[in-house]
């Protein structure tokens, strides 16, 4: 039961994505912080890229598939941008305008390290074609849960029950440049990207993401 019997608009609404390498552990926390915000009766809408909405998740499905392996860098990064587009203009905006919290399972971070840095297509290149694809939209924070990838790898072993998609198929070396990626986005992009040591324990990953937030966000939503 909500401890406020009344839900909780703010504003213009607040867009927040959880970024990470594979295993970092984002998804779990996201399910912690709808928890926490459903329980004071926030009004928040959490979503996922790629996906979100049929059409997206249709995409994500082509993009995923473990049998495409033969899948070229600019059809990947052009097909995520679709995908973006798309679960954009029908989820996200819409929930944003009704005043509610949208938290969102990755976003236009990924494109930038995964196939701007990863696949070596370049960071402005890949910005540019997705700033065509989401206009002045951007998160207004961004968690970005820091983990090495040699424990991120290990975590997936672990999990039986993760969706093992084709990213997953790539070698470590890949997902060293992912990381580098996500350190130049925050270089890059200081006043919205915030880290989050992923290396620590589920608890400690959870309550040091709230504190991120309060300390960004604490003016605009009642943490």
């Amino acid at each position: 039961m909500p401890l406020n019997s009344e839900v909780v608009l703010v504003k213009q609404g607040i867009f927040i994505s959880l970024e990470g390498g594979e295993g970092a552990g984002k998804s779990t926390v996201l399910q912690r912080l709808i928890a926490h915000f459903t329980e004071r009766g926030i009004a928040i809408l959490s979503t996922r890229e790629p996906g979100g909405i049929p059409i997206a998740e249709r995409i994500r499905e082509v993009v995923h598939d473990v049998a495409h392996t033969s899948m070229e860098a600019r059809t990947e990064a052009l097909l995520y941008a679709a995908a973006r587009r798309q679960h954009l203009v029908e989820k996200v905006v819409p929930a944003l305008e009704a005043g509610k919290v949208v938290l969102c399972d990755r976003f236009v971070d990924s494109s930038l390290a995964y196939q701007g840095y990863a696949r070596g297509l370049g960071i402005d290149e890949i910005y540019a074609i997705n700033r065509f694809a989401i206009g002045p939209f951007l998160p207004d924070v961004t968690l970005y849960f820091d983990v090495t990838p040699e424990t991120g790898m290990r975590r997936i072993a672990a999990n039986a029950e993760r969706e093992v998609n084709r990213l997953d198929l790539e070698g470590l070396e890949f997902h060293k440049r992912v990381r580098e990626g996500y350190h130049e986005l925050l270089r890059r992009f200081p006043e919205r990207i915030i880290r989050i040591d992923a290396e620590a324990g589920p608890e400690a990953v959870f309550h040091n993401a709230l504190a991120a937030l309060a300390a960004k966000l604490g003016e605009r939503l009642p943490i």
